[in-house]
């Protein structure tokens, strides 16, 4: 059986693989290995192979798993839809944020930041699709949310980051990730410094590697099955 350590040799190839397709330098592209309801040995052997983000979606798992792994030099993302009840514990715990959608999350966030911790790295999470089945702010207000994320004291505005509907095509998979691109460009334009594009999964990665993503979010191809 493959394990957690050749699934992270063939997926970094592939990765690699498709930067140097599209032109773009392989080293400007991080795997974040998406880690919910994955043991801890596992993670543990990722990271023994090299891995150093992890993603996870439910708080209080993540929680968990940050203070189980304690010992290792990890960098954790949350990457589920956050309450505003649980900004506390994830501005205590977690390295960065993919999924702000709201001024209120985000003001929280810097100011349940602890002092003497580095500002939380944060991505603000866009609707690019505009479905109503998921989180994240409509585009035309992007605007507003960056300028007012990138205030903010105790946090890192790093970048954008989406979750598109389920496309198989290839150039239609570009299209979403092509607009999440525009936007940041858009921001840059508009004195707003950003250097993250979180976006690309197991099944489009390549899709958005070729329209700039810096960060691919890939989980059951690194760990296998979900418990």
């Amino acid at each position: 059986m493959i394990g957690v350590t050749e699934n992270l040799a063939l997926i970094s190839d592939l990765l690699h693989k498709s930067a140097i397709e599209a032109g773009r330098n392989p080293a400007d592209i991080r795997l974040l290995a998406v880690s919910k309801k994955q043991p801890l040995a596992k993670i543990r052997e990722a990271a023994a192979a090299g891995q150093r983000d992890f993603g996870e979606n439910v708080v209080q798992e993540g929680v968990d798993k940050i203070e189980a792994l304690a010992d290792l030099d990890l960098t954790w993302h949350f990457i589920g839809h956050l309450q505003s009840n649980k900004t506390r514990v994830v501005a205590e715990n977690f390295d960065w944020v993919h999924t702000i959608d709201k001024i209120k999350t985000a003001r929280r966030l810097s100011e349940q930041r602890p002092a003497g911790d580095p500002p939380l790295d944060v991505c603000l999470q866009i609707n690019i699709d505009d479905e109503e089945s998921k989180a994240g702010v409509a585009p035309a207000a992007l605007p507003e949310l960056a300028a007012a994320c990138a205030e903010l004291p105790n946090l890192r505005l790093r970048g954008l980051m989406c979750l598109p509907a389920i496309r198989t095509e290839f150039d239609e998979q570009r299209v979403p990730f092509a607009a999440l691109r525009e936007r940041a460009e858009q921001l840059r334009s508009a004195g707003i410094d950003t250097d993250t594009l979180s976006m690309g999964m197991s099944g489009d990665y390549r899709a958005a590697i070729f329209e700039g993503a810096t960060i691919v979010r890939i989980g059951t191809a690194v760990f296998g099955a979900r418990t």
